[in-house]
């Protein structure tokens, strides 16, 4: 009888062991598909459905045509073109939509000047950035009360930002105290310097690209308090799904080779309406000579 018990519990173990080791290989088969899941559908239909953030310069969409341009346009077009792959550029979103939309499946890529953030990394991926952008701080042309950042943490001060734009990120980590005029997501950022000047708000975070133009129609209306000493440094990135390591390497790969061959360094000339704006990649290398 004991040796029939021992026999049941060998087996008992057995038929565990064996079902155990089935999940675990079921699961890690089903983590690789995930994996390759967007690389082989992109390169099964022989396009990258592209999501896109209209953000000028670097994605311009003529009002009038609908026709896009820019600098993550060209970009990801030479890309497709060196992959061999059409880009098809299937649905604007906006600061707020985007990330959903990539999630849902309804694109394989978000193109805009994307800058990473840990909150935005929890759920989905980025690319090598094509260029760097700092962030200035505005406020109006003489409004002189702002000496340096801790100025800015008064109640008595009011930031105006835009719902899930990193403007709103900034005034969250950097000034959790002070009031916030909120606007909406598919809010032009040009619409944060005028609220500053018709003093619905003392400060807004823009990056000096945009400010610069604002300023071209609107002389000597605001001023960067931090032109030496940006509260914040970004590389423009493109945003991918998560966990989705074989179309992001391929990605990275395009684009480094467009970064290598000068094509992203003439794109940036191209746009740069006001110099210094862009802050390019440093090459990887130094001349022996």
């Amino acid at each position: 009888m004991g040796n029939i018990k021992i026999i049941l519990l060998v087996i008992v173990l057995a038929l565990t062991s064996s079902f155990i080791g089935t999940r675990i290989f079921i699961e890690k088969t089903s983590q690789t598909k995930d994996i390759k899941d967007t690389w082989s559908a992109v390169l099964t239909k022989g396009e990258i459905r592209a999501g896109y953030v209209v953000d000028p310069p670097a994605l311009i969409k003529d009002p009038n045509t609908g026709q896009l341009s820019g600098i993550f346009y060209d970009v990801l077009e030479a890309a497709g073109k060196n992959l061999g792959l059409k880009i098809n550029w299937v649905e604007e979103a906006n600061w707020g939509t985007m990330i959903e939309g990539l999630e849902a499946g309804r694109y394989d890529i978000i193109v805009t000047d994307l800058w990473p953030s840990a909150t935005r990394a929890k759920r989905i991926d980025f690319t090598i950035p094509l260029y760097y952008s700092t962030i200035g701080v505005y406020t109006r042309f003489d409004d002189n009360r702002f000496n340096n950042f801790s100025d800015i943490s008064s109640k008595n001060i009011t930031i105006t930002t835009i719902d899930g734009e990193m403007s709103a990120l900034i005034a969250q980590t950097s000034f959790p105290n002070v009031k916030v005029l909120s606007l909406s997501q598919d809010t032009p950022v040009a619409q944060l310097l005028l609220n500053v000047i018709t003093q619905k708000a003392d400060v807004t975070f823009a990056q000096p690209a945009i400010a610069e133009e604002f300023l071209a129609n609107n002389p000597g209306s605001v001023k960067n308090i931090a032109k030496n000493n940006p509260i914040r440094y970004f590389g423009n990135t493109m945003g991918v799904p998560k966990n989705q390591a074989g179309f992001n390497s391929m990605i990275n790969n395009a684009l480094e080779e467009l970064l290598n061959d000068g094509e992203i360094d003439r794109l940036l000339k191209k746009y740069e309406k006001y110099p210094g704006s862009f802050y390019p990649v440093v090459k990887p290398y130094a001349l022996p000579y």
